[in-house]
Parts: C-alpha cells; structure tokens; sequence
C-alpha cells in the first residue's frame, strides 16, 4: 500500500512539476514489481531483526522503535537503488520524495502493529491469554509474590501452575499453589508441563542457590525472572522489562541480538560451501591415504553435545585405529600409539576437521565456536567446573579460541582449563573476533603446528 501510494505521488506531483503536465500511472510495469516484491524484502528485513520472535510478548514502545529504525534503514536503501536516478524538477523533490516514502511506510506499518500489539496486551491483561509459570521458592518473598500477581487488576501474563521448593524441604508450601518438587527438579518440570517462564523469588537464606538454579535452567527454552533482591548474583545478565507491574528482573541467556546471529549463520554457510568446494581435491587424497594406510572406513561419525545440550552426530576423516575404543571413551594424548601414520599428519594439520563443515551446513555447528564433547566426558568436566553448561548457550565449532590458544586436551583438567578460553569467546562473541580465530586457525594448519 505505501509503495503504491509513493508511486502515485511521486506521477501526480514530482513528475507533474517537471513536465508541467499529470501523468497518468496506468498499469505500469515498475508498480507493479514493486507492489510485489518490496514487501517480501521488508519482511525478510523485520525477520532478521527478530521482530517476528515471541509475538505475544509485545510491547507497543519495542514496536515502535523497531518499526522506526528499520523503515529509515529500508527506505534509504530503496532511495539509493531505485530513487536516486529519477528525473526531477530540482533537488528539494528527492527530500520531498524520501520523506514521502519513509512516512507512508512507517506510518501503514506501525498502525498494523500497534492494532495487533494493542489486542495482544488486551488479552494477556484479562487473563485470556498466559504462559505457563512456575515459582521457584516457599518463604515469604514467595507467599507475597504469588499474592500481588493473583490480585493485580492487570495481568502480566503468568500462569501459575505450581511452585518448587529452594531448599532441600519438600513439605513447604505457599498457598494457593501445588508443590512440584525441589529446585533441582526445574529441568524436568519445564519439559512435563511446557513451561514459558520460572520466576525465582527465594528468601535471604536460599540466596545462594540462585546462580546454581541459573546455570541449571539456562539451556531450557524459558524466559527467567528474578526478584529484585537476587539482581547482584547474576550481574551482567538480567535487564528490566516490565514498569508497572511486579518487581522482577529477566536473566537475558541471549550472547548475541537477532540480527548478529543471523549474520553468523549466514557466514557460517558461505564458509562452508567454500571450503567444501575448495577442498574436494583434498578429500579425494586424504580418503585415498586412510585407505591406503590402515583397514576401516574412510570417516568417522561420534555422538557429541551441542546447541542447549542437544545431542548431534560429529563427522571426522578418521585418524586411529577402529579398535581405538573397545576398552571405552579415551582422550587422545601427544604420543597416542592408537593414532595411524596418516592421522598423525591430519590431527597436526587440522585436516581431520574438514568434514564438519557438513555439521555446519546442517547447522550442528557453527564454524567458530565452543569444541563439542561427549557426555562422557561433560560430566567429568561438570564435577570440577558447574558453569561448563554455559557453552551449551552457543553452537559448538570446528574450531575456538580455545582449541587456538590450548589444542587438543589430552585430561579432564585440561579440557578445564581450555574451557576458560571458550567462556571468554562466550562473552565477547563477534564476527571479527570469529576472523581472527579463523585466520590463526588457518595458520596452525599450514605450519602443522596442532597439538
């Protein structure tokens, strides 16, 4: 409609003045492409951005701004590629025309939203429409929380199905709500009942279990709230979303906005395709050592653990003997006798790596990014570092900064201290830091410098 409306005006007014005369907009060829095609680009512009994630928690003022920011950045960029070269009296009519453009666009956009957002808040505020809560804690920070959200004339949108315990009591209470179990019963409470968000609310003297609750539930797909009183122990990860209603801070598990992560993902396929189309002579020579020095298959497929703890199927060129493992899991060490000559080679090059960039393309891995392991391995991990399930917050990678700086881990005390490396990329991910890992990477391989 905006665009069909810009066409008109821009016939009937910026060309009229040049000409003298009205033109006629007829069943013009440009209009027609336009009235097609500019609203899927739009749509795929708001996607990236997120815009279409968790449509019931709208909020008018978000809307606003996204629809404000991304319209100036769209219209721009149409006024360039199409705008730009159009034939005008003087040089007033291109403001006149971007200014059209950008008003009629922002202005058709929003009022959509704001009608949708507007009955979306109706409904969640009459309770009409919620998501399935939980409260973790039983004192009275608790009691009065449950209170406060039962009697608000407006609904924030909790649901509240029940309650868990913050200490290790089952017998406590808080009335009005079923007791579901204890804090640590979270993951299989959130999977049984399909639950949205987990409020913690614990008194003064189960303070200290909220960091262990957070690093338990942070690969759960839920929104995680926090009472005000808990906001210091898990400083640099809550934000304030809600004004009005209760006092409650949200735990952002987010690393990266929307649009960054799409970026990477976009970046992730075109590196792979890439290096898989540039390697195809290398796959044909290394398949024809492996097979040329030891019996077995040419790849080798393991189970290990990725993205919120999902388990996905690794590919590697195979480097060891088949009978690596009959005794049980291993780590390779420096001089390990069960690696074959070739493997050698491909685990000091790197290239034993290579078919991953499979894993990638399916999205099991990200090119950059946290090693994965084996559950084996991660509960042995687990024991001496708790907030290891922190890494399951991103997808796993061929290579890390870890695997630059440390290499391969031959121990679980040093699978410890590589994971210092990954938690660092985990704060401080971008795709420049993404280059520079792949630019040293690349260098370990040409120098044959792995470990």
């Amino acid at each position: 409609m905006a665009w069909w409306l810009f066409f008109n005006y821009r016939k009937h007014v910026v060309e009229a003045s040049k000409h003298g005369y009205d033109i006629p907009v007829n069943n013009d060829v440009k209009l027609l492409i336009g009235v097609l095609l500019l609203p899927v680009i739009w749509i795929a512009l708001y996607a990236v951005t997120g815009f279409y994630r968790e449509i019931f928690r709208r909020s008018r003022l978000r809307d606003f701004q996204n629809t404000l920011v991304i319209s100036a950045i769209g219209i721009l960029v149409i006024f360039f590629a199409l705008l730009l070269d159009d034939s005008v009296a003087n040089y007033k009519d291109y403001y006149s025309s971007l200014f059209t453009l950008f008003a009629l666009h922002f202005t058709l956009t929003f009022a959509g939203r704001l009608i949708i957002s507007s009955r979306t808040i109706h409904h969640i505020q009459n309770r009409k429409w919620g998501y399935t809560t939980v409260l973790v804690g039983n004192g009275a920070n608790a009691q009065k929380l449950y209170r406060e959200l039962q009697e608000a004339k407006r609904s924030e949108g909790f649901r509240l199905i029940g309650f868990l315990t913050g200490g290790a009591d089952k017998s406590m209470s808080v009335n009005g709500l079923p007791n579901l179990g204890i804090w640590s019963d979270l993951p299989s409470v959130i999977r049984d009942n399909k639950v949205e968000d987990v409020i913690i609310c614990m008194d003064d003297k189960d303070h200290d279990k909220v960091p262990e609750i957070v690093d338990l539930v942070q690969n759960e797909e839920i929104h995680l709230k926090i009472m005000p009183d808990s906001y210091g122990l898990v400083l640099g990860m809550v934000k304030m979303n809600n004004i009005l209603g209760a006092m409650l801070v949200e735990v952002d598990f987010e690393v990266m906005p929307v649009w960054q992560k799409t970026a990477k993902r976009i970046f992730d396929i075109l590196i792979a395709v890439l290096a898989l189309t540039i390697a195809i002579p290398v796959f044909i020579l290394v398949a024809a050592a492996i097979k040329w020095d030891s019996k077995g298959p040419i790849f080798y497929r393991q189970e290990r653990i990725g993205y919120r703890g999902r388990p996905f199927m690794i590919y590697k060129f195979r480097s060891m003997r088949t009978d690596a493992e009959n005794s049980g899991p291993r780590l390779s060490t420096e001089n390990d006798d069960r690696r074959t000559r070739v493997g050698i080679f491909l685990r000091k090059s790197r290239l034993d790596e290579l078919p991953q960039f499979f894993n990638v393309l399916k999205g099991d891995m990200s090119v950059v990014g946290p090693r994965p392991e084996r559950s084996f391995f991660i509960h042995q991990i687990m024991e001496k570092a708790p907030y290891y399930l922190r890494l399951h917050r991103i997808k796993p990678g061929i290579t890390s900064w870890g695997q630059v700086k440390f290499g391969y881990a031959e121990n679980v005390d040093q699978m410890v201290e590589r994971m210092k490396y990954d938690i660092l990329y985990l704060e401080n991910m971008s795709l420049g830091l993404d280059i520079k890992i792949m630019i040293y990477t690349a260098l370990i391989m040409v120098q044959g410098r792995g470990k």
